[in-house]
C-alpha cells in the first residue's frame, strides 16, 4: 500500500513556493508556468501559508480586478493542514474528505518535504486498485478452472 512519501517520489517535484510579498497576479504566473494548483507562501525561508486556486476566487469575489495587486500573503490560508510522510492513501483519503482539501503538505522529521493533491492520492488509490484487479484476473484465469477437473 502507498504512503505520503510515495506519492512525493512520483511527482518528483520541488516544493513550489513563493514570498508573502508576491502579487497574486505573479503568484498566478509561476503557478502556470509550473502547471501547479497551489503555491506555498514563505516568510523568511519558513512556509507560513498556502495561496490556491481557491483563495484566487474568494479575492477575486470581494476585490475584483483589484485582487491581481495585492499579495499571496493578503489572501492565503494560514491554517496550514499536514499529514506524515508515511501516511497510507486510505487515511490521506479520509484527511481530503473530512477536511474538505484539495492539497495537503506532507512533513517528516520536523520539515515539510512536499505538497500532494487529493488527485494524487485518487491517482495512487485507482493505480493500486487496477494492480489488485489484475492480480485477481491472473489467479483466476481459465487455466486456473480448467485445472479444477484433473484434481
Amino acid at each position: 500500500m502507498n504512503i505520503a512519501d510515495d506519492l512525493i517520489k512520483d511527482k518528483n517535484r520541488e516544493l513550489v513556493s513563493v514570498d508573502e510579498n508576491t502579487t497574486v497576479a505573479d503568484a498566478i504566473a509561476l503557478m502556470t508556468r509550473q502547471r501547479v494548483g497551489a503555491v506555498l507562501v514563505r516568510k523568511d525561508d519558513e512556509i507560513v501559508g498556502i495561496w490556491t486556486e481557491r483563495d484566487l476566487l474568494y479575492c477575486m469575489a470581494a476585490s475584483g480586478p483589484e485582487c491581481l495587486q495585492k499579495t499571496a500573503g493578503a489572501c492565503m490560508s494560514n491554517d496550514l493542514k499536514y499529514c506524515e510522510w508515511n501516511d497510507s492513501v486510505y487515511k490521506l483519503m479520509d484527511m481530503f474528505l473530512g477536511l474538505r482539501l484539495r492539497h495537503l503538505l506532507v512533513k517528516k522529521d520536523g520539515e515539510f518535504i512536499g505538497l500532494i493533491s487529493s488527485g494524487d492520492v485518487m491517482k495512487a488509490t485507482i493505480r493500486e486498485k487496477n494492480m489488485e484487479l489484475s492480480q485477481l484476473n491472473a489467479s483466476t484465469s481459465w487455466d486456473y478452472y480448467e485445472e479444477w477437473g484433473t484434481a
